[in-house]
């Protein structure tokens, strides 16, 4: 059936766009074995016509709670809104039945989700999911369809449109997808467009895209934009209201301008101050002497790409390419990129998990492949992932976890490290009796310190931080790194700490290396990086980080239609080494 859209009278106040949107005293429940639990209590707002309002706030506050309560899509039947209203149109969403909210779904009202693979059909190609969306709600023939569908893609700046409607998600980057999933919720022009974490898993330079894309369709389309996030920096770019929330309820509301100036409660006071700055890290320090703890010389990494009917390698991608670079004890060595450029894969070189050439010295002596010495290696060399939830077995308790690496290497009796697992917890700000629960008995931050807890179990010399705060709410993440910093002072370990956030690494780090394409682009202190980058690659890098000002005038971009360059090469293909200069501050720099 296909939907034609009604116009009702909406609330106009005098000066100011009418009101799309009206939500009063909505409160959203739970029922469970002990009863109904409230989730979000006489949450109330306004949105208008063109406005981009923010709602702010820890994981668990009830952000997306709200935003699929709006969209009629909270999980039947536990989860249920059970008072207040929610007014689109002159219609109560809340009391609309399921078929008319099908209705206004897409056509009036979109979302866009925060995991893009997960909002697309990985088994349907991009062309079929945004013609189905399109005669789901408007009597088009499917040329019709095709038509609008590329004229959506074309507006999300996607490249090779044509192309693009013929592929599957998975052929797509991270970045490409979250295009698509644009795509598909403004192709019919809805009145409000509703973003649930839209840039949190993406790079700094397709963040930066993906806000200006939905700056310039607001402004084009008129569409009013809810945008949720715990991205203080993207909340002051991109918001004209801010509504945080703590716990389901409402903190404080206001226009970003008083929010960020002048806040009245103290948990966005907290909340701001918890947010790293670009311009507030380390001054530029001396080059450190020594012995390195690790030394990387000319570490390669390629990928076989095979084909045919014998499955010969007809190409191979080139994940790193010539890196050479030493970290030093005590020394958190940082390095940086867009998804893609070999981060984690120098990461997984130095613990063995994947072959590849050059040398790697650990502790002034060559790591060898064979599987007892990377065990023996592995002691003083422990991880920390990205998703704390993964890296933990969720049918152990986290008392055994910690205590794991100590029973694989044999250390101590069962008494002994129960004891060394009470003080880790302790150590990392947990409480020691809460060894006996399993993971998800613990918050986001709470599980990455018992992640933390048992990567120290060993007392090892490196650690390597993948990622380890990217997923983790701006307080969390603030909590720790100054864990991190604790324990390095405190212990005389290292880190390599990889990220692509510049602003956490401007504030952690001593010596920063920028990638790109599996090369280092340049190197330097933290000081001269970020004071004084030299590269056109680092300085875009830096450009497109969000501040947390909404004073601060953006710098006007030019948005590239070419893909971006690709790591895989034929075979035979001569290697690309990026050749180095030393500029006046002492940092290296490699050659445009």
């Amino acid at each position: 059936m296909n939907a034609t859209k009604e116009t009702f009278p909406a609330a106009k106040v005098a000066g100011e766009d009418p009101v799309v949107l009206s939500v009063r005293d909505l409160d959203i429940s739970v029922r469970q074995q002990s009863g109904v639990k409230p989730l979000v209590s006489g949450l109330s707002f306004d949105l208008r016509r063109g406005e981009t309002l923010a709602i702010a706030g820890e994981s668990g506050s009830g952000k997306s709670l709200t935003s699929l309560a709006i969209m009629g899509l909270l999980p039947p039947p536990a989860v249920h809104v059970s008072g207040g209203e929610i007014m689109f149109d002159g219609h109560d969403l809340t009391q609309l039945p399921e078929q008319k909210l099908q209705h206004l779904r897409g056509s009036r009202i979109a979302m866009i989700f925060q995991e893009p693979m997960t909002a697309l059909n990985p088994v349907m190609r991009i062309g079929d999911q945004l013609i189905e969306a399109l005669r789901a709600h408007e009597p088009l023939s499917r040329a019709q369809s095709k038509s609008r569908a590329l004229d959506a893609l074309r507006a999300v700046r996607l490249t090779e449109p044509e192309r693009r409607l013929r592929q599957y998600p998975h052929e797509l980057s991270g970045g490409m997808r979250q295009r698509v999933v644009i795509a598909m919720a403004i192709a019919l022009r809805p009145d409000i467009l509703i973003a649930d974490e839209p840039t949190t898993a993406l790079d700094v330079t397709v963040q930066r895209d993906v806000l200006d894309l939905l700056r310039d369709l607001s402004r084009e389309l008129g569409t009013a934009l809810i945008l949720i996030t715990h991205d203080m920096g993207v909340v002051a770019e991109m918001a004209d209201r801010v509504l945080v929330m703590q716990a389901g309820a409402t903190v404080e509301t206001a226009s970003v301008q008083d929010i960020f100036n002048k806040p009245l409660r103290s948990y966005t006071q907290a909340l701001l101050a918890a947010v790293p700055r670009m311009g507030k890290g380390r001054e530029a320090i001396a080059k450190p002497t020594g012995t390195p703890l690790v030394s990387l010389c000319d570490l390669v990494v390629n990928y076989d790409l095979k084909g045919g009917i014998f499955g010969r390698t007809q190409a191979r991608v080139h994940a790193v390419e010539g890196v050479t670079f030493d970290i030093y004890p005590g020394e958190t060595f940082a390095l940086v990129g867009e998804s893609g450029c070999g981060k984690s894969t120098i990461a997984r070189a130095l613990t063995g998990l994947v072959p590849h050439q050059g040398i790697i010295e650990f502790d002034g002596q060559p790591l060898v492949t064979t599987p007892a010495a990377r065990f023996a290696a592995s002691r003083h060399m422990q991880m920390v992932f990205q998703d704390p939830m993964a890296a933990l077995n969720g049918r152990m308790r986290v008392g055994d976890l910690v205590q794991e690496p100590l029973v694989i290497h044999g250390v101590g009796n069962r008494a002994t490290r129960r004891a060394r697992a009470e003080e880790l917890f302790t150590r990392v700000g947990l409480a020691s009796d809460a060894l006996d629960r399993y993971p998800h008995e613990f918050s986001g931050g709470q599980r990455q310190r018992i992640c933390i807890a048992r990567a120290l179990a060993l007392s090892p010399k490196l650690i390597l931080a993948d990622e380890s705060v990217s997923a983790l709410d701006v307080s969390v993440q603030a909590s720790v790194l100054d864990l991190l910093a604790e324990l390095k002072a405190e212990m005389g370990m290292s880190y390599l700490f990889i990220s692509h956030d510049m602003a956490v690494v401007e504030n952690i780090a001593d010596r920063v290396a920028v990638m790109f394409l599996g090369q280092i682009v340049e190197t330097g202190s933290s000081g001269q990086i970020f004071g004084n980058p030299q590269h056109s690659y680092t300085r875009r890098l830096i450009e497109a980080v969000p501040h947390p000002d909404p004073a601060r005038v953006l710098p006007r971009r030019t948005h590239h239609a070419s893909d971006p360059p690709s790591p895989v090469r034929n075979v035979g293909d001569p290697p690309i080494r990026s050749s180095f200069r030393a500029v006046a501050s002492g940092h290296l720099v490699a050659v445009e």
